[in-house]
């Protein structure tokens, strides 16, 4: 694809029958993926980068299948007086899905066949199969077969197991296809089924020795191809085809803490690896009477079938080696130093002279972690409170509070125990907090606690000093280096004493907190959002002017795509820059002419949540970790927090400019499609907002 060109990204058409007009959200998610697959087509960016774009497309859909798919089945399930109730007919819905699904992984099969195979050939990276192996490389990788591979594998004969088989989740098996040789009697064929063993293994990629100046690397798959006729020497033909099973990642938990949570978490945990299947993918060239057998053994109708490809979890791309030479790669850009607070001796010292704005991946994660760390030695001070959503593996924020418990602070970690995929982890950094002697709360009854705060409270001069970390993102190093978002350290006592409330109703669960500064979901956050919006409305039908800029990674909320509405029927200009899912339908006469829609998918996740209202002249600017979804404005524990400072609204207000000139990456949503705009000059907002970051750090004296 030529992505200098305008690019229309098929968006499917039918939308919901409710009052307010809303794209259904399951298409409106699927149009987002694609943009993902643009990436993994746009010749501009490098190689080896396209490659993990594929990977992302792959893992995406891989959630969206276990989670959104599962849903829908189980919605087709339901009686049919239940299902008249829906807005939209689910198993009307389904096939649409899979339909728009299939046309995408067919386009994914053509962008890795067609274009990505051929250009790593070029730069002399030769992803080759089995077939395609020299003698002396068949030598090789048979001999690495035998050594290192084959003691790995567990092959289950279907003949010699007429027992049910269970499929593991998201793991890719080989179903074996053995044809005995013909000694005069005519026998048999056999089948037979075994795990690609890629997490024993280590990686899904084999590198071969170069030659003649190419470097050369095989599919874990093919190695085992290559290897699997020494292990049946009995069979004339012996052949290989990939599956992958996805089952229903729904917990489907009571939202109340009603005994042990944990236990109920734990025990949730494993049947997600026998949850009901929602897609069984498989190579299309299996013989159909093996796959009929198989759907037999494992007890699968058709409707679970989906055509995949010869491989499948292209996640694992994520590990693909890095060959090559350097530009095939995005250029490094390292994390840059705060031009304050790298300086600071003490982040607690700093912090209370004035607010700290930080902006991830751009800048450094470690004053995060600087603010706990100190935090957990320092002698004055008596309590540290955090959130925990998802944590890295080895998170260093979670052992600063695991020492800060060990040191006699008075630590209150709220774990979310019901943040999907990361149930584990979480689990797991809650129990050596309990064993520190943390006050653990594991979430609150009906709602999740998707806040990304902390606090800390420090004795100085017989007075109790609050100094709070509010951010849009996670604790946690490894996505601090690939999500942008913004962090805002502050000992500002308007929003420190709002901060303890919130700590405070985690504890006593009374529901009758006021916040003053603060937005917090479900408390006051979606009415105050009401107020900004119609406060505009009231400006735009004065004759003044009116305007909002809202950032956010997804729009889905009937509320609050009906107050949008309403603001551009009275004249209100809204540009919305929504990365993800987008129900609202912009430039509808009548009805949304005076809204923009745009996103941008880069080479960094988009993840932080700005909203800018003009409010007169007198610009009002929060940040949060809440989507305009329902279940962030009602059924979450969201914080948003005002940006006071004078010099922190313009920093904030030039990168949400920056965003909104994007002509590289951005893609305006206009008549049901994302279309990409014909540059004349070049505007890649990430880069942009590097070099800006970048200028700061060096007019402060820093080297980078």
């Amino acid at each position: 694809m030529d992505s200098n060109k305008n690019t229309e990204t098929p968006v499917p058409s039918p939308k919901t029958e409710s009052d307010v007009p809303m794209l259904s959200r399951e298409l409106s998610w699927l149009a987002f993926n694609y943009r993902v697959l643009q990436e993994a087509k746009d010749p501009r960016v490098p190689l080896l980068e396209r490659l993990k774009f594929l990977a992302i497309f792959s893992s995406n859909l891989d959630e969206y299948f276990k989670v959104r798919v599962a849903t829908m089945r189980r919605l087709v399930k339901l009686k049919k007086k239940t299902r008249e109730k829906l807005q939209q007919d689910p198993a009307e819905e389904l096939d649409q899905i899979l339909a728009e699904v299939s046309r995408q992984q067919k386009e994914f099969g053509l962008v890795y066949r067609n274009e990505l195979l051929p250009e790593l050939k070029k730069e002399h990276i030769c992803l080759i199969t089995e077939q395609d192996v020299t003698d002396h490389q068949r030598d090789i990788a048979l001999d690495y077969f035998k050594k290192k591979v084959k003691p790995l594998l567990v092959p289950i004969i279907f003949s010699s197991n007429p027992s049910p088989l269970f499929l593991k989740d998201q793991t890719v098996y080989l179903m074996i296809r053995l044809v005995p040789k013909t000694d005069g009697e005519q026998k048999p064929e056999q089948y037979a089924l075994m795990e690609l063993p890629t997490h024993k293994h280590g990686t899904r990629f084999v590198e071969l020795p170069d030659e003649n100046g190419d470097q050369y690397v095989i599919m874990l798959d093919d190695i085992i191809r290559i290897g699997l006729p020494s292990m049946f020497p009995e069979f004339e033909t012996v052949e290989a085809f990939a599956l992958k099973l996805s089952r229903d990642a729904e917990l489907d938990l009571e939202e109340e803490i009603s005994g042990n949570l944990m236990a109920k978490i734990k025990k949730s945990l494993k049947k997600r690896e026998t949850g009901h299947p929602s897609r069984l993918l498989y190579d299309p060239k299996t013989p159909e009477p093996m796959l009929s057998e198989l759907l037999d053994r494992i007890g699968l109708s058709s409707e679970e079938l989906v055509v995949g490809s010869r491989y499948h979890n292209f996640r694992d791309f994520f590990g693909f080696p890095m060959l090559g030479p350097a530009h095939l790669q995005y250029e490094e850009q390292p994390p840059l130093p705060h031009p304050e607070l790298e300086k600071a001796e003490s982040m607690l010292a700093a912090i209370k002279e004035k607010d700290y704005l930080v902006h991830y991946p751009y800048q450094k994660f470690d004053y995060a972690l600087r603010f706990f760390e100190e935090a957990a030695v320092d002698p004055n001070v008596i309590s540290v409170g955090a959130t925990m959503y998802r944590v890295a593996d080895k998170s260093k924020v979670a052992k600063a509070l695991i020492l800060a418990a060990e040191n006699g602070k008075l630590v209150t970690v709220v774990v979310e125990l019901k943040a999907r995929f990361d149930e584990e982890s979480n689990i797991y950094w809650a129990q050596k907090l309990e064993k520190a002697g943390a006050n653990v709360i594991y979430g609150v009854p009906d709602l999740k606690v998707h806040s990304k705060i902390g606090l800390v409270t420090r004795q100085e001069e017989g007075k109790a000093v609050h100094y709070a970390y509010l951010s849009t993102g996670n604790y946690n190093e490894k996505t601090a280096k690939m999500y942008t978002d913004h962090a805002l350290f502050t000992a500002d006592e308007r929003l420190t004493l709002d901060l303890t409330k919130v700590f405070n109703f985690f504890v006593d669960r009374q529901s009758d907190k006021q916040f003053d500064h603060l937005l917090v979901a479900p408390f006051n956050l979606r009415e105050k959002f009401y107020e900004l919006i119609q406060n505009e409305m009231r400006l735009a039908r004065e004759g003044k002017k009116a305007y909002m800029i809202i950032k956010i990674n997804a729009l889905q909320d009937e509320g609050m795509i009906k107050q949008l509405y309403e603001a551009s029927q009275a004249g209100v200009k809204i540009e919305l820059l929504v990365r993800g899912i987008c129900c609202l339908i912009p430039g509808v006469p009548n009805l949304s002419e005076n809204i923009e829609v745009r996103s941008i998918v880069d080479r960094y996740l988009e993840h932080g949540r700005i909203y800018l209202f003009g409010n007169g002249g007198e610009e009002k600017m929060y940040v949060a970790s809440a989507d305009w979804m329902n279940r962030n404005l009602s059924r979450r524990i969201e914080v948003g927090f005002p940006i006071f400072q004078k010099e922190h609204q313009q920093e904030l207000r030039h990168i949400l400019e920056i965003l909104r000139i994007d002509n590289q990456k951005a893609r305006t949503f206009k008549n049901e499609y994302y279309i990409s705009d014909t540059p004349t000059t070049t505007v890649r907002a990430q880069y942009v907002i590097y070099d800006y970051l970048k200028q700061k750090a060096l007019a402060a004296g820093y080297k980078v």
